[in-house]
């Protein structure tokens, strides 16, 4: 359901819209699906989904402000439904982006697949970190430090904590039955952040731009056969970067997808992956 609401929501991003026509959408969307959209009252929140543009880190409240040629919008979408959350986002281009602005989103992209590929049981959370600080270094490129992955199920946010930069102190070791998010902040510049007065919304210090993208994974084990399943929620990007991880471990892994996409990504006749159809 998540993944269908970002994707409406995406549909609708041109130069002109208004991030509170984006919050309008998604909020039909997500009520017509018969679920509740997860920030909308909490601790205050006003609105249905998360829009932050350009160096707005995260958290950013929809309002009248109208895209611009060459934005970058991160748009948040969490779903309540039937007893459970579920969270993800990405971040999109309008209009017309530069090549720095260009490097940050594919950047942060890859941040987020390379994390992916790094869940199975028994890996720390901490190392999530180790992952994802490398490669934004390497592209000379930040990682925030106040805001983190979380665990989620019938609770909106919870255990585990899972910092996504290196040498973070985040204690737990994956196990089955662990759901939680990944969702790496990247920033051109500097890594600090501040809030505005509306007590939510996170920018950079220095102005800079920020970008982000978020999935929610549940890792379970199946003992019988010493198995590893990774149920992967959306994810319609992430086909190939499934694809080479599932061939570099072979049969030992089975993923579970609920968007078809990632299914017909995967070539390797070698790697188990099985389509799930949401409500099932």
């Amino acid at each position: 359901i998540g993944r269908e609401v970002l994707e409406a929501a995406k549909a609708a991003v041109r130069v002109g819209v208004t991030t509170d026509e984006i919050d309008r959408i998604v909020h039909e969307a997500t009520i017509s699906r018969n679920a509740y959209p997860s920030p909308l009252n909490y601790y205050n929140f006003p609105k249905s989904c998360c829009t932050s543009v350009n160096e707005v880190i995260c958290h950013g409240i929809p309002d009248r402000y109208a895209l611009q040629d060459g934005d970058i919008l991160n748009i948040d979408i969490s779903v309540f439904f039937e007893g459970f959350h579920s969270d993800l986002n990405e971040t999109v281009y309008v209009g017309n982006v530069d090549a720095e602005g260009v490097k940050l989103v594919e950047t942060t992209r890859l941040c987020l697949e390379k994390a992916i590929e790094f869940v199975k049981p028994g890996n720390l959370y901490r190392d999530i970190g180790e992952v994802i600080q490398k490669i934004a270094d390497e592209a000379g490129l930040s990682v925030v430090r106040t805001y983190c992955g979380h665990g989620i199920n019938k609770y909106f946010h919870c255990s585990p904590s899972i910092p996504h930069y290196a040498k973070n102190k985040a204690v737990g070791v994956m196990k089955p039955g662990h759901i939680f998010t990944i969702e790496p902040m990247i920033c051109e510049g500097g890594w600090k952040d501040e809030q505005w007065p509306d007590r939510w919304t996170a920018v950079t210090q220095d102005g800079k731009r920020s970008a982000q993208f978020e999935e929610t994974l549940l890792v379970t084990e199946t003992e019988e056969y010493n198995d590893t399943n990774i149920l992967v929620l959306g994810a319609g990007n992430f086909g190939t970067c499934l694809a080479d991880h599932l061939a570099a471990l072979g049969n030992n892994v089975t993923i579970y997808a609920r968007d078809q996409k990632v299914v017909d990504g995967i070539n390797d006749t070698h790697c188990n992956i099985k389509y799930i159809p949401f409500g099932q």
